[in-house]
């Protein structure tokens, strides 16, 4: 459909789409500064997310081939509340012209969509992530009936003299990813994080599009395993994006995972992941690592992360909706 009087068009989001997505989020981001630069590739992905339903969950909105917003919603797996997630940003120079509030109602629109068609017999709760510092953002989630449930930490960690002289845990060694232990990873990532605000299990399919995807690093990617019954104890996981490195100039190795098994808490194993990940990461030329921790996490990560030399640098706030 057309908005004649502000030339606007409106459409469902294909894969077709990845590179005027890219631009625009790259539009978004040098006023925002959220840290997050795509290619198309990066789009791509997340366009073909198997828990992304283009046709009935998203929206575009142009100006000739100009794409100046977007949403998208994606459902998940859900035991207990389905918790809807959908994206979605305008371009800063459209702005104020209600381009926002438009695209955030066609999600809430799509999300009662994506719930019907999947977890209909689940309480109904839609999420939306971002960055605490962004104008406008407060009042136009607020003014939708969202509000502010959880805080992120945005952290970084300099490398160099910063590393930690961490040992690991008599009795574990360290592992890298390999085809062969994936699934292990995996496990870990399902495990570790049942008792997390908002989290859920992560199927195969999901991981692969999200996880082991182009951006996902194998060589900087570690299990602990215990020597004793062979099991996995913990497990860390490094994403890069090239994008940021050809925006920025830096090499940034983003631990995009970190868990720990119940049985093996409080036994130093995320410590010992994070010295020997930050190691290979300034081995590997990178110039900083980086990382995203729930403020009230139940593990106390903050200050686990904190001790390993990372510090924070930026908020994000968790917006929702029950529906």
């Amino acid at each position: 459909m057309s908005d004649e009087s502000t030339a606007v068009t409106w459409r469902p989001l294909t894969t077709g789409d990845a590179d005027a997505a890219a631009g625009l989020l790259n539009a978004m981001e040098a006023v925002d500064r959220v840290g997050e630069n795509f290619d198309a590739e990066d789009v791509l992905q997340e366009l073909e997310d198997p828990y992304a339903d283009l046709e009935r969950a998203s929206l575009a909105a142009f100006t000739g081939d100009l794409m100046i917003g977007y949403m998208k919603a994606t459902y998940r797996a859900a035991t207990e509340v389905d918790r809807v997630f959908v994206d979605g940003g305008v371009h800063p120079d459209h702005r104020r012209r209600g381009i926002g509030g438009t695209l955030l109602k066609a999600g809430v629109a799509a999300a009662k969509v994506l719930h019907a068609l999947h977890h209909p017999t689940l309480e109904l709760v839609v999420e939306t992530h971002k960055g605490e510092h962004i104008a406008g953002v407060a009042e136009l989630f607020g003014s939708q009936g969202f509000a502010p449930v959880r805080y992120y930490q945005h952290m970084e960690h300099p490398l160099g003299d910063a590393i930690p002289d961490t040992a690991v845990p008599d009795g574990l060694r360290v592992e890298p990813w390999s085809e062969r232990t994936d699934e292990e990873f995996r496990f870990v990532r399902n495990e570790s994080f049942t008792d997390h605000w908002g989290s859920a299990p992560m199927p195969a399919d999901a991981w692969k599009n999200r996880i082991t995807n182009h951006t996902f690093r194998p060589d900087l990617s570690f299990l602990l395993r215990d020597e004793a019954n062979g099991a996995p104890a913990g497990m860390l996981v490094t994403m890069y994006w090239e994008a940021d490195t050809v925006a920025t100039g830096v090499r940034d190795a983003h631990f995009m995972l970190i868990g720990t098994r119940r049985d093996y808490r409080r036994r130093g194993v995320a410590g010992a992941l994070i010295a020997h990940a930050l190691r290979a990461v300034a081995d590997g030329g990178y110039d900083r690592a980086s990382l995203g921790v729930d403020s009230a996490n139940p593990t106390g990560a903050f200050g686990l992360y904190r001790k390993a030399g990372f510090a924070p640098t930026k908020r994000f706030v968790r917006w929702a909706l029950d529906a």
